[in-house]
Protein backbone atom coordinates (compact mmCIF):
# COMPACT_ATOMS: atom_id res chain seq x y z
CA UNK A 1 0.00 0.00 0.00
CA UNK A 2 2.73 2.17 1.04
CA UNK A 3 5.86 0.58 -0.51
CA UNK A 4 6.68 2.06 -3.72
CA UNK A 5 9.86 2.37 -5.73
CA UNK A 6 9.31 5.23 -8.10
CA UNK A 7 12.89 5.91 -8.97
CA UNK A 8 14.29 2.59 -9.59
CA UNK A 9 14.95 1.64 -12.78
CA UNK A 10 15.55 5.36 -14.02
CA UNK A 11 19.05 5.00 -14.77
CA UNK A 12 19.69 8.88 -16.09
CA UNK A 13 19.49 9.24 -11.77
CA UNK A 14 22.05 6.73 -10.93
CA UNK A 15 25.36 7.84 -11.06
CA UNK A 16 27.25 4.29 -10.61
CA UNK A 17 26.37 1.07 -11.25
CA UNK A 18 25.76 -1.24 -8.59
CA UNK A 19 28.64 -3.40 -9.24
CA UNK A 20 30.85 0.71 -9.00
CA UNK A 21 29.29 1.01 -5.40
CA UNK A 22 30.43 -0.78 -2.05
CA UNK A 23 29.62 -4.51 -1.44
CA UNK A 24 27.89 -4.66 1.57
CA UNK A 25 28.81 -8.47 1.77
CA UNK A 26 32.36 -7.78 1.82
CA UNK A 27 32.93 -5.07 4.67
CA UNK A 28 30.00 -5.53 6.64
CA UNK A 29 29.83 -8.53 8.82
CA UNK A 30 27.19 -10.94 8.01
CA UNK A 31 23.37 -10.80 9.90
CA UNK A 32 23.43 -12.60 13.59
CA UNK A 33 23.25 -16.35 14.01
CA UNK A 34 19.89 -17.03 15.20
CA UNK A 35 21.64 -18.82 18.37
CA UNK A 36 23.89 -15.58 18.93
CA UNK A 37 23.80 -12.83 21.91
CA UNK A 38 23.60 -10.20 19.31
CA UNK A 39 20.16 -12.07 17.89
CA UNK A 40 18.63 -11.79 21.36
CA UNK A 41 18.97 -8.16 21.19
CA UNK A 42 17.27 -8.39 17.78
CA UNK A 43 14.15 -10.01 19.25
CA UNK A 44 14.08 -7.67 22.12
CA UNK A 45 14.13 -4.97 19.68
CA UNK A 46 11.10 -6.24 17.83
CA UNK A 47 9.66 -6.96 21.03
CA UNK A 48 10.06 -3.58 22.11
CA UNK A 49 8.95 -2.35 18.38
CA UNK A 50 6.05 -4.01 18.89
CA UNK A 51 4.91 -2.57 22.43
CA UNK A 52 5.97 1.00 20.50
CA UNK A 53 2.58 0.25 18.67
CA UNK A 54 0.63 1.38 21.15
CA UNK A 55 1.87 4.81 21.04
CA UNK A 56 -0.57 6.32 18.70
CA UNK A 57 1.93 8.92 17.93
CA UNK A 58 4.93 6.85 17.03
CA UNK A 59 2.73 3.85 15.35
CA UNK A 60 1.10 6.58 13.07
CA UNK A 61 5.01 7.87 12.12
CA UNK A 62 6.21 4.54 11.45
CA UNK A 63 3.32 3.54 9.49
CA UNK A 64 4.04 6.66 7.36
CA UNK A 65 7.22 5.89 7.44
CA UNK A 66 7.22 2.53 5.37
CA UNK A 67 6.51 4.95 1.73
CA UNK A 68 10.13 4.86 -0.04
CA UNK A 69 11.32 7.73 -2.04
CA UNK A 70 11.95 10.93 -2.95
CA UNK A 71 8.44 11.76 -2.14
CA UNK A 72 8.48 11.00 1.46
CA UNK A 73 12.00 12.24 2.04
CA UNK A 74 10.79 15.40 0.75
CA UNK A 75 8.06 15.35 3.02
CA UNK A 76 9.81 14.24 6.33
CA UNK A 77 12.68 16.50 5.84
CA UNK A 78 11.33 19.54 5.00
CA UNK A 79 10.69 20.91 8.60
CA UNK A 80 13.79 19.86 10.05
CA UNK A 81 15.81 21.39 7.10
CA UNK A 82 14.16 24.39 7.44
CA UNK A 83 12.57 25.24 4.33
CA UNK A 84 9.98 23.01 1.98
CA UNK A 85 12.01 20.85 -0.33
CA UNK A 86 10.44 19.86 -3.71
CA UNK A 87 10.82 19.91 -7.12
CA UNK A 88 9.30 23.45 -7.80
CA UNK A 89 10.34 25.52 -4.47
CA UNK A 90 13.86 23.70 -4.50
CA UNK A 91 14.65 22.35 -8.16
CA UNK A 92 18.71 22.28 -7.94
CA UNK A 93 18.11 20.28 -4.32
CA UNK A 94 15.58 18.06 -5.30
CA UNK A 95 17.75 16.92 -8.08
CA UNK A 96 20.87 16.24 -5.81
CA UNK A 97 18.23 14.18 -3.75
CA UNK A 98 16.90 12.18 -6.64
CA UNK A 99 20.53 11.36 -8.01
CA UNK A 100 21.32 10.41 -3.98
CA UNK A 101 18.84 8.05 -3.49
CA UNK A 102 19.24 6.26 -6.79
CA UNK A 103 22.80 4.98 -5.98
CA UNK A 104 22.77 5.13 -2.53
CA UNK A 105 19.90 2.48 -2.75
CA UNK A 106 22.35 0.04 -4.93
CA UNK A 107 24.58 -0.17 -2.39
CA UNK A 108 22.40 -2.86 -0.32
CA UNK A 109 21.01 -4.82 -3.03
CA UNK A 110 24.13 -7.36 -2.98
CA UNK A 111 24.03 -7.95 0.31
CA UNK A 112 19.89 -8.14 0.71
CA UNK A 113 20.31 -10.99 -2.07
CA UNK A 114 23.47 -12.57 -0.48
CA UNK A 115 21.68 -13.23 2.78
CA UNK A 116 17.82 -13.56 1.89
CA UNK A 117 17.57 -12.93 5.62
CA UNK A 118 14.02 -13.65 6.52
CA UNK A 119 12.27 -10.38 8.35
CA UNK A 120 11.04 -10.69 11.91
CA UNK A 121 7.51 -10.50 10.84
CA UNK A 122 8.21 -13.70 8.46
CA UNK A 123 9.86 -15.35 11.27
CA UNK A 124 7.05 -14.94 13.61
CA UNK A 125 4.20 -15.31 11.76
CA UNK A 126 2.77 -11.99 13.33
CA UNK A 127 1.25 -9.16 11.60
CA UNK A 128 3.45 -6.04 10.48
CA UNK A 129 2.12 -2.84 11.20
CA UNK A 130 1.48 -1.98 7.37
CA UNK A 131 0.00 -5.45 6.40
CA UNK A 132 -0.34 -3.95 2.24
CA UNK A 133 3.39 -4.39 2.66
CA UNK A 134 3.67 -7.62 3.59
CA UNK A 135 3.43 -10.18 0.72
CA UNK A 136 5.50 -8.20 -1.16
CA UNK A 137 8.48 -7.32 1.22
CA UNK A 138 8.33 -11.38 2.34
CA UNK A 139 10.41 -12.04 -1.12
CA UNK A 140 13.30 -9.00 -0.46
CA UNK A 141 15.97 -9.60 1.69
CA UNK A 142 15.83 -7.81 5.36
CA UNK A 143 19.68 -7.46 5.85
CA UNK A 144 20.64 -4.33 5.17
CA UNK A 145 17.44 -1.95 5.46
CA UNK A 146 16.61 -0.52 2.23
CA UNK A 147 14.82 2.05 4.06
CA UNK A 148 17.20 2.77 6.24
CA UNK A 149 19.59 3.08 4.04
CA UNK A 150 17.40 5.85 2.33
CA UNK A 151 16.54 7.80 5.35
CA UNK A 152 20.01 7.83 6.65
CA UNK A 153 21.72 8.65 3.27
CA UNK A 154 19.72 11.76 2.63
CA UNK A 155 19.91 13.20 6.26
CA UNK A 156 23.48 12.81 5.15
CA UNK A 157 23.18 14.46 1.99
CA UNK A 158 20.37 17.30 3.67
CA UNK A 159 23.22 18.01 6.43
CA UNK A 160 25.81 18.95 4.02
CA UNK A 161 23.52 21.81 2.29
CA UNK A 162 22.34 23.14 5.77
CA UNK A 163 24.80 22.31 7.85
CA UNK A 164 23.04 24.21 10.60
CA UNK A 165 20.15 21.87 10.82
CA UNK A 166 22.37 18.67 11.13
CA UNK A 167 21.36 17.38 14.95
CA UNK A 168 17.50 17.89 13.50
CA UNK A 169 18.34 16.26 9.92
CA UNK A 170 20.16 13.43 12.01
CA UNK A 171 17.42 12.62 14.38
CA UNK A 172 14.47 12.92 11.90
CA UNK A 173 16.84 9.85 9.82
CA UNK A 174 17.41 7.83 12.38
CA UNK A 175 13.94 7.72 13.90
CA UNK A 176 12.58 6.67 10.06
CA UNK A 177 15.11 3.50 9.98
CA UNK A 178 13.82 3.23 13.59
CA UNK A 179 10.19 2.87 12.65
CA UNK A 180 11.46 -0.10 10.95
CA UNK A 181 12.18 -1.88 13.59
CA UNK A 182 8.43 -0.92 15.35
CA UNK A 183 6.58 -1.77 12.14
CA UNK A 184 8.23 -5.38 12.74
CA UNK A 185 9.88 -5.40 9.00
CA UNK A 186 13.12 -5.08 10.04
CA UNK A 187 15.41 -6.82 12.84
CA UNK A 188 17.67 -3.53 14.63
CA UNK A 189 21.18 -5.26 13.10
CA UNK A 190 19.41 -5.04 9.32
CA UNK A 191 18.80 -1.06 10.70
CA UNK A 192 22.58 -0.77 12.06
CA UNK A 193 24.11 -1.99 9.09
CA UNK A 194 22.11 0.47 6.61
CA UNK A 195 23.74 3.15 8.60
CA UNK A 196 27.21 2.18 8.04
CA UNK A 197 26.26 1.06 4.65
CA UNK A 198 24.23 4.93 3.76
CA UNK A 199 27.85 6.29 4.78
CA UNK A 200 29.78 4.48 2.65
CA UNK A 201 27.30 5.12 0.05
CA UNK A 202 27.03 8.59 0.75
CA UNK A 203 31.34 8.62 0.69
CA UNK A 204 31.11 7.27 -2.80
CA UNK A 205 28.89 9.78 -4.18
CA UNK A 206 31.43 12.64 -3.30
CA UNK A 207 33.69 10.54 -5.65
CA UNK A 208 31.64 11.56 -8.84
CA UNK A 209 32.11 15.17 -10.38
CA UNK A 210 28.46 15.34 -11.37
CA UNK A 211 27.40 14.82 -7.67
CA UNK A 212 30.06 17.63 -6.71
CA UNK A 213 28.90 19.97 -9.52
CA UNK A 214 24.68 19.50 -8.26
CA UNK A 215 25.58 19.61 -4.66
CA UNK A 216 27.50 22.86 -5.14
CA UNK A 217 23.97 24.19 -6.93
CA UNK A 218 21.77 22.96 -4.30
CA UNK A 219 24.33 25.11 -1.76
CA UNK A 220 23.74 27.94 -4.07
CA UNK A 221 20.19 27.54 -4.14
CA UNK A 222 20.11 27.17 -0.49
CA UNK A 223 21.55 30.34 0.55
CA UNK A 224 19.99 32.53 -1.79
CA UNK A 225 16.29 31.27 -0.66
CA UNK A 226 17.63 31.57 2.74
CA UNK A 227 18.56 35.29 2.89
Amino acid sequence: MLFVWPLRGLAQNKLFTVDEMPNAVKYLPPPPDTVSVDFMYDVLRYQWGKTQRHNKVRAEQAFNDAEWGIGIMCKIFSKPFGMEISKENTPELYRLLEMSIATCDLATHKAKEYYMRKRPYVRFNEPSLVPGDEEELSHNGSYPSGHTMLGWSTALVLMEVNPAAQDELLARGYSYGESRVIAGFHWQSDVNAAMLAASAAVARLHTSDQFLKQMQKAKTEFAKKSK
